[in-house]
């Protein structure tokens, strides 16, 4: 099922508008196959639960727009905008944890709902985004949930 929904996701994004209309159907039925049998918080992870030393075992995609990337980011984060995720799927591998965040959670989720249905089933969405992990303590955020002095 997956493999067919990638497949026609890039059919769709190559022959446009037109193929959308032909094929809508087909997505939501997929769509619908997928959502019945997926974990419900398989994709969710909270700060709190991301050791600081796991931080460069993952890739981590801020899918917020370059300007926002530019500003601030989660350090050792590449920038693909939310709605470029399937078009750079190249650079996203299937053999370790990817960790998508942008502001709130919102458009990483929406991102990582295209990841999983294409195949990608190590994609996590970061609970509340960016705003959420400074809240919590960034980096440190495991170690202040846990009640430990963060480490420097």
């Amino acid at each position: 099922m997956k493999k067919a929904l990638a497949a026609l996701a890039i059919g769709l994004h190559l022959f446009g508008s037109n193929a959308w209309a032909d094929n809508k159907a087909v997505v939501v039925d997929e769509m619908a196959a997928y959502l019945e049998f997926v974990d419900y918080s398989g994709a969710t992870i909270f700060p709190e639960q991301l050791p600081k030393s796991e931080y460069p075992k993952m890739l981590i995609i801020d899918t917020r727009d370059a300007g926002q990337y530019a500003k601030e980011h989660i350090p050792g984060a590449i920038n693909i905008e939310w709605r470029q995720v399937l078009a750079q799927s190249a650079k996203i591998p299937k053999d370790k944890m990817v960790l998508l965040y942008c502001n709130a959670g919102t458009l990483s989720s929406q991102a990582g709902f295209a990841l999983r249905l294409a195949g990608w089933d190590n994609v996590r969405i970061l609970q509340g985004g960016m705003s959420e992990w400074k809240a919590k303590g960034g980096l440190d955020a495991n170690e202040r949930a846990a009640g430990a002095k963060p480490s420097h």
